[in-house]
């Protein structure tokens, strides 16, 4: 005679401890991949840095071992080598800013093209100030050296059509470092700073024939010839590659094309693409990229816009709010309309995950990147807060589909909508008070996404890391020009 043990309770009891066996091994599995991905992102950085300054610790190295260190023994030629040195790291901070503007897929995949184009900024700033110096520097050597006045001297090397160009060079980096100043360049339009900005390729193309004759950094015979032309060919090759020829070869393959516009709330449409092969463009939810409408008016506007929904083989996806004259016309745009497009690109994706949990938040038209994320991530049921951010219910776009996102994949839904708490405040007036940890008690341990206005996220972030959320954790990629 036997007696059964497997009772209902019994099995009951069973089942719910293997569900929860397999949920926390599905746990260690996700936290084990986003921490491999993690570290391994941080490599990359770690290498990219060291890349930049080996590259200017370099350009220092091989002129002080071609005779650059005879140069020291004279006052004047000690002006003159800090003129020489100066005008090598500008150099260098040039060929960086470019690639960091090129968009190469390793440094997006790294840092994101938002906090390459930051550095691309500042390292413009080191090269106008640099080029400066050099300048300044070479002069007054060069007067000590011949006992002779600066003045005087500058009149001398005036005959020289490559110094004609290189000063010319310098006017065209000064007036693209004017017109980048914020407060500069929000006095107009961005086709306006765009067109600005494109002298610093004239003032590049003006400087090239000063470094292969009167700065003898190319010269023949120079230790240093085949370096620098290597930085340039492999900066020139970024830029061509990664600019140029990879957008027209995307556009081309892909033959992406508006199937649909169809109306997201009063003010905002959903526009939907088809095209072929699109698996291959590697895109995800929650990249962005650029987009130009092949008609006469909109052809040559770009549009960064973010996915809204994790991309298919033959179908992408945008949501797009009429914010001014340039997204206006986008309202109505006509099925068939061809589409050139470049990327994708940025961070805000599953790929800058470093943990098993994650919070997502959106305000306004974020919310369109954070819907196509939510989709494409993964996490255990119950390890994903999303919270959405409105002043008014036309503002919670895609709310719909995100509730059924969440609810499907076991995320917490939070829907914030009226005024702002406060200045300081990323949360409502209903909710004053309250922080991130009060929606997501483990934040600190988490991945938090953030997509939405600025003074938004810049509330939200100052909240998340008084909450002890790393700032390597926190990911919000801004559009600003």
């Amino acid at each position: 005679m036997s007696t059964r043990t497997d009772s209902p309770v019994a099995r009951t009891a069973a089942a719910t401890t293997e569900t929860g066996l397999k949920r926390r091994q599905w746990a260690q599995q996700l936290a084990a991949k986003y921490a491999d991905q993690g570290r391994a992102r941080n490599l990359r950085r770690d290498g990219l840095i060291v890349g930049g300054w080996t590259l200017m610790a370099s350009s220092i190295a091989l002129f002080l071992a071609d005779h650059g260190a005879t140069y020291f023994t004279t006052l004047g030629g000690a002006v003159t080598a800090g003129g020489i040195i100066t005008g090598l790291v500008a150099t260098v901070a040039m060929c960086l800013m470019l690639v960091l503007s090129a968009r190469v897929p390793v440094i997006d995949r790294t840092i994101g093209q938002d906090r390459a184009l930051g550095l691309h900024a500042k390292l413009g700033k080191t090269m106008v100030f640099g080029l400066l110096a050099h300048g300044v520097l070479l002069i007054a050597g060069y007067a000590i050296t011949a006992a002779i006045n600066p003045f005087a001297m500058f009149a001398q090397l005036w005959g020289t059509f490559d110094f004609v160009l290189a000063c010319l060079a310098m006017v065209g980096f000064g007036a693209v470092g004017i017109s980048s100043a914020r407060a500069v360049r929000k006095k107009y339009p961005y086709e306006a700073w765009y067109a600005i900005h494109l002298l610093s390729y004239a003032g590049i193309a003006a400087s090239l024939p000063h470094q292969f004759s009167m700065s003898g950094m190319l010269a023949e015979g120079t230790i240093g010839r085949p370096f620098w032309i290597a930085m340039w060919l492999v900066t020139a090759f970024c830029m061509l590659t990664f600019r140029v020829f990879l957008p027209l070869f995307t556009t081309l393959g892909h033959g992406l094309r508006v199937s649909r516009v169809v109306p997201e709330g009063p003010d905002a449409v959903n526009i939907e693409f088809t095209g072929r092969g699109l698996e291959r463009l590697g895109a995800k939810g929650g990249h962005w990229l650029n987009w130009r409408f092949l008609t006469p008016e909109l052809a040559l506007q770009p549009h960064p816009f973010s996915l809204s929904a994790d991309p298919t083989n033959t179908t992408m996806r945008v949501t797009v709010r009429n914010l001014g004259a340039g997204t206006a016309r986008l309202m109505n745009l006509a099925p068939g309309t061809r589409v050139a497009v470049e990327g994708p690109y940025g961070m805000f994706t599953d790929e800058a995950r470093t943990h098993g949990r994650v919070v997502l938040a959106g305000a306004g038209i974020g919310i369109a990147p954070v819907r196509a994320l939510l989709e494409s991530t993964s996490f255990v049921p119950g390890d994903a807060v999303v919270i959405l951010r409105a002043s008014t219910p036309n503002e919670l776009y895609l709310l719909d589909e995100v509730r059924t996102l969440c609810a499907a994949k076991g995320a917490t839904l939070y829907v914030l909508m009226g005024r702002r708490a406060g200045d300081d405040a990323w949360v409502d007036a209903k909710h004053a008070g309250l922080h991130l940890t009060d929606f997501a008690p483990w934040a600190s341990e988490a991945d938090v996404f953030l997509c939405g206005p600025n003074p938004w996220m810049d509330a939200f972030v100052a909240d998340a890391e008084a909450c002890g959320v790393p700032a390597a954790q926190i990911h919000d990629e801004r559009f600003d020009w």
